[in-house]
């Protein structure tokens, strides 16, 4: 069960680096409209949005990468 998680939490990090991405390439769009207080607004939050999804994807793949290295040790080292 433990390993199935892991590969959740590895999964859920590339979606969430993929959808990062995706706002940082909808970001650059926004950048061109002329300057209103509803794209500064948006360039903020979003900028905030994009930093947060890129360290939740950190996190998540950081920690299912190290539980998937301990459950498969376990199991070497137990054959």
């Amino acid at each position: 069960m433990e390993k199935f998680v892991a590969v959740l939490q590895l999964l859920a990090a590339i979606l969430l680096g993929i959808i990062a991405t995706a706002t940082a390439v909808n970001l650059l769009f926004i950048v061109n409209r002329p300057e209103t207080i509803s794209v500064v607004n948006t360039l903020i939050g979003q900028g905030v949005i994009i930093i947060c999804l890129f360290a939740l994807a950190n996190i998540l793949l950081r920690k299912g990468w190290k539980s998937l290295r301990e459950h498969s040790d376990i199991k070497q080292s137990s054959e």
